[in-house]
């Protein structure tokens, strides 16, 4: 096997610069979500790239889910490559919506500049990057490996970054990622070349919405303040929830270490007059208010007690504060999901880094979701893992980047994992 490993990471070496080259076309498509800008350039750019190199290509437009429009479509590319022989199917997924750019850049957010071995751009490190890494790393294996068993798919997808429900979820309810169709998936986000993941916390999104009686802000007596409501709720949180949370620590490797608690971040507070208005503000007393709550809970919670000990703090605040009426509104939920470490996609991701740098990853698992949860709660397959070039902390952030050697390396972990799992382990 050590000959098979030598070509194919020389072979992945010879591609650095295809890799790069790939990277910044992508990065230079400005696929911003919201609205989903500049979905199907982006797509296609992929698909007809793959179709050039053998694979059968299928786009698919989710339509009817959050966002579609004739304007701003929900496109998706799955691209797949049959083997000479029956065996099993290896699916690298990655999605190619990117944030807001946001302020604070020194350079150009949709040019791919190279600086420093590093490629600057929205969407660089979270996950453009590690996308053209995984389709590089797919045909090195493949100019080797003519002749390799199963399957291997590479699909490119919409809207992870407001929920993958244009995207991922479409798709495996659809039956295309979803077993018994593919067997491994990996998702090249940015968890860094040296760490697999395995999973992420649970999260619970809701709208609060406090009420009150409007008046005139000179005699706010004759009114009923709903900020001031809200005040209340909010403080409730800080004398009770916040404490209680820091108190819950998980099992699961989760990183960063703060993170290995329950948290709650305030999304956003909106009370009283609208924000976009010229001129002065009326003097009124705020009749609503409204705050988004983001709750990331834990392996070991159960999504029913998390939703109570929000819901008996407002019921508390409803018993004992004056005219307090309240709104609690769901707005998203995904239950906590970690694969099995012994899971086949882990051992032959950790080997291969083990191959390729020296040393065992590091098992971790995501602060936040990604598409893994569409993958095993819809698709029902649970042998699904992140590994990919880039660094966490540098995802939605100015001055975004993702190194050229990360890229090539997580790039060779890929080739050797996907050779594991297509032919078998060494």
């Amino acid at each position: 096997q050590q000959p098979v490993m030598t070509t194919l990471l020389e072979r992945i070496e010879s591609k650095r610069d295809d890799m790069v080259d790939l990277t910044q076309a992508l990065v230079r498509i400005p696929s911003v979500n919201p609205p989903g800008d500049a979905y199907t350039p982006c797509v296609e750019l992929i698909g007809n790239r793959l179709k050039r190199r053998g694979f059968d290509v299928m786009y698919y437009r989710a339509e009817g889910t959050p966002g579609d429009t004739d304007e701003y479509p929900r496109m998706n590319v799955v691209a797949r490559i049959e083997g000479r022989r029956p065996g099993p199917c290896v699916h690298f997924n990655g999605h190619i919506d990117v944030v807001e750019v946001g302020a604070g850049w020194s350079t150009d957010p949709f040019a791919g500049v190279i600086r420093d071995n590093r490629i600057y751009g929205r969407g660089a490190c979270d996950m453009k990057g590690g996308l053209a890494a995984s389709i590089v790393a797919m045909e090195a294996l493949l100019e080797l490996h003519p002749n390799f068993p199963g399957a291997i798919e590479i699909s490119a997808t919409a809207d992870e970054e407001t929920g993958g429900y244009g995207g991922v979820a479409w798709l495996a309810e659809a039956g295309i990622m979803a077993s018994p169709r593919i067997d491994h998936v990996i998702i090249p986000e940015p968890l860094n070349k040296d760490r697999v993941c395995l999973g992420h916390r649970g999260v619970w999104w809701a709208e609060i919405e406090t009420f009150g009686r409007i008046a005139h802000g000179s005699m706010p007596f004759l009114g009923d303040s709903a900020i001031r409501h809200m005040f209340a709720v909010l403080d409730a949180f800080e004398q009770r929830l916040y404490p209680a949370l820091g108190t819950k620590r998980t099992n699961m490797p989760v990183v960063p270490d703060g993170a290995r608690s329950s948290t709650m971040n305030i999304n956003s507070v909106h009370g009283g007059q609208g924000e976009h208005f010229s001129g002065l503000p009326a003097a009124a007393v705020a009749d609503s208010c409204r705050t988004v709550i983001d709750r990331r809970f834990l392996i070991e919670e159960d999504i029913t007690d998390v939703k109570a000990e929000v819901r008996d703090i407002l019921e508390h605040l409803r018993s004992h504060r004056d005219h307090f009426r309240y709104e609690l509104r769901d707005l998203f939920e995904v239950i906590p999901t970690m694969t099995e470490r012994e899971a086949p996609v882990v051992t032959a991701v950790s080997r291969a880094v083990q191959k390729v740098l020296g040393k065992p990853p590091q098992l971790v698992v995501s602060p936040g979701t990604y598409d893994q949860k569409h993958i095993d709660r819809i698709g029902r397959l649970n042998n699904c893992i992140a590994y990919g070039p880039g660094i966490l902390d540098l995802a939605h952030q100015p001055d975004e980047y993702i190194d050229i050697d990360d890229m090539v390396i997580s790039a060779r972990v890929m080739a050797l994992a996907a050779y594991e799992l297509l032919f078998g382990a060494a």
